[in-house]
């Protein structure tokens, strides 16, 4: 419908279509609200089993976090008391037998360099899976000197001993960090999903809750719509003539309302000024 056809409208036949635009929503409405119901209870069990699937992945890689921590804590902690007795011993002599390449490696300031590192970079998996291959590399050498040197030298016993359980807990860390990588990359396809399901069903409940908005309306529409059909527009009906009235004078020829309205400003700044 074109600007001339929309102007020739009465009020009447305004009304009559926009009473019959309601009852036709009305009478398709409560359709609409059962298949967007229908869609959230379909939707809605579906997401409850995903938000429980991640947050059991989530407990489980905060699990495993929890407990590479407090080995690698416990393990990191050794590092000082190892240097320590290898000084001692070295001062003492008794690492003069010590093998070169070993000593040349300075393995216990390598691993202790690995975990300031991985304590105070922000590192991403990576760069932190590298280093941990680094220190498993460390602690193998480190584990064969042991085996090498142990029985030659029994005055070393505390050295080796804590060394070795360094070695130990270093391994239990590292294992649990590599089923902390898998848990969280099992995770990842369920917090997708999750997420695509929590915008499903968003969008069904908020057209639900407009649907549900514009059926309660419904019945106050109509009855308005019919009043008016029935009694009437009052002063609407005659702004709404003068706006058809304004309409056909410009398509005669004459000058719209804004036009006069802007002449009659024009001369009356003129008699200001010759005032």
């Amino acid at each position: 419908m074109d600007t001339n056809e929309l102007m020739n409208v009465t009020p009447d036949e305004l009304s009559s279509a926009l009473l019959k635009r309601r009852i036709l929503l009305k009478d398709s409405l409560p359709g609409v609200i059962r298949n967007l119901e229908a869609e959230e209870d379909s939707i809605s069990p579906k997401l409850d089993r995903l938000k429980k699937s991640f947050d059991e992945a989530n407990d489980k890689v905060a699990k495993l976090k929890a407990e590479r921590d407090q080995f690698q804590t416990r393990a990191r902690s050794l590092i000082p008391e190892v240097k320590r007795i290898r000084t001692k011993l070295d001062e003492s002599g008794g690492m003069i037998n010590l093998d070169p390449k070993w000593k040349k490696m300075k393995l216990l300031e390598q691993l202790e360099e690995i975990e300031i590192n991985i304590q105070t970079s922000a590192l991403d998996h990576v760069s932190e899976r590298k280093l941990i291959e680094k220190r498993r590399a460390l602690i193998s050498e480190n584990d064969k000197w042991i085996r090498d040197r142990k029985a030659s030298n029994p005055e070393m016993t505390d050295y080796l001993q804590k060394s070795k359980e360094m070695s130990k807990l270093f391994k239990k860390a590292d294992k649990l960090h590599s089923s902390m990588i898998e848990a969280v990359s099992k995770a990842q396809p369920i917090y997708e999903k999750l997420t695509i399901a929590s915008e499903e069903i968003k969008e069904i409940r908020s057209q639900l809750d407009r649907a549900r908005e514009l059926l309660a309306q419904s019945d106050k529409a109509i009855s308005y719509w019919e009043k008016r059909i029935e009694n009437g527009f009052g002063d609407l009906g005659v702004g709404f003539r003068d706006l058809l009235s304004g309409q056909k004078n410009v398509d005669e020829g004459g000058n719209s309302s804004f036009a006069k309205s802007s002449r009659k400003l024009k001369d009356k700044n003129a008699r200001g000024e010759e005032e």
